[in-house]
């Protein structure tokens, strides 16, 4: 575009200089690229901001990685949260860009650091800690500290949980517990070979989101790692047992099925999940993988106390009605909002359009502080 002309809409607008071109690189960006997302802020049902977000995260990528974030994040761009669309873009990148990809992640690595505080000691005796790990290191001591904490806990100490995290920090420090971690790890065989094509992605189990193959090789290949390899389970298999409590292998294959909680919109890991029968024992429910799901406690209350009901389409897609009618197929590639498609009352708005400006403007208002949104 026109190199001046920039600076006469920004004044036209009230903007700076500066603020009319990022309006202007976020609207280009917006147009040609993500038009999926384009299309809902013409039509008035995202809001400006939000858009603007999406576009400012995907000018980095290539075609192909924009138009990758265009498709996934369409259907949820009106809640997903910074943490899910980073991940998201991360992902784009990996797949669509992988060389960029491995400069940026060894550019992290270079970035860790470890920082405490002791020499700014505050009056009360406690100095702060700061840093950035590796997350392999991350999760080993995520662990040692919650099983320390515990241990405390067990053994009389009142105090609360995040002052007996930090009284875990130096009981492991002092070398006062034994340290036994696990990192799980899936990953396709070939993503491990040294001439391993790049883009190869790896998820580790109750991490959001992934890592690079290449970040999973660099783990294998340390001192003091020990590698088990286990052969891939089927998630398509089918599990039963004659009793209403769910064994430990029905347990992981929903959990490696399904992932998350099944309601929708929801990420709280599989793992940290009650096992739901989708049918109640009671109604004649069996225990097995086609009829129990991962739910968060929080969940599996809405939906055994608040009228939440959702039946099994198929093995790991389950379709959900609201207490006021709205519909919601959730399957391994999140949540879509299908009230429309579902022969719902006329009358029933679609949850997107509840909270939205009657009219898109790029130049909306600022983000909300705090926004914690979240999507699948």
């Amino acid at each position: 575009m026109a190199e001046f002309c920039v600076a006469e809409l920004a004044c036209a607008l009230g903007l700076t200089a500066r603020a009319g071109r990022l309006l202007l690189g976020d609207a280009v960006e917006l147009s040609h690229r993500l038009p999926r997302v384009w299309e809902r802020l013409q039509a008035g049902d995202l809001p400006a901001w939000r858009a603007r977000r999406v576009a400012q995260q995907t000018v980095p990528l290539p075609p192909d990685g924009a138009a990758y974030v265009d498709q996934h994040v369409e259907a949820v761009a009106h809640r997903v949260g910074p943490a899910q669309l980073g991940r998201l873009v991360d992902e784009a990148r990996v797949r669509h860009d992988p060389e960029a990809a491995e400069e940026l992640r060894q550019a992290r690595l270079g970035a860790r650091h470890l920082d405490i505080g002791v020499h700014d000691v505050r009056a009360d005796g406690t100095v702060a800690v700061e840093g950035v790990l590796d997350l392999a290191d991350a999760l080993d001591l995520e662990h040692a500290v919650r099983r320390e904490a515990q241990a405390l806990a067990a053994l009389g100490c009142m105090a609360p949980l995040a002052v007996r995290r930090s009284m875990a920090a130096g009981q492991i420090a002092r070398g006062d517990t034994p340290l036994d971690l696990v990192l799980t790890v899936h990953v396709a065989a070939s993503a491990l070979a040294a001439d391993a094509a790049p883009g190869e992605l790896a998820r580790v189990d109750g991490v959001p989101g992934f890592v690079s193959a290449a970040q999973v090789r660099e783990w294998c290949g340390r001192p003091d790692a020990r590698v088990l390899v286990r052969p891939v389970v089927d998630a398509d298999q089918h599990v039963s047992v004659d009793a209403y409590e769910v064994s430990d292998r029905l347990r992981h294959l929903t959990g490696l099925r399904d992932v998350t909680c099944v309601f929708p919109w929801c990420t709280h890991h599989a793992d940290r999940c009650d096992r739901d029968h989708v049918v109640p024992e009671a109604e004649g429910g069996a225990t097995c993988s086609c009829n129990v799901a991962p739910l968060c406690r929080r969940h599996h209350r809405h939906k055994t106390h608040g009228r939440w009901r959702y039946r099994v389409v198929d093995p790991g897609t389950y379709l959900w009605t609201s207490p006021h009618g709205y519909v919601f197929l959730r399957d391994h590639t999140g949540t879509r909002d299908v009230t429309a498609t579902a022969g719902a009352p006329a009358a029933h708005p679609a949850p997107a359009a509840l909270a939205l400006a009657a009219a898109p403007r790029l130049s909306a208002p600022e983000e909300p502080s705090g926004d914690r949104a979240s999507a699948a």
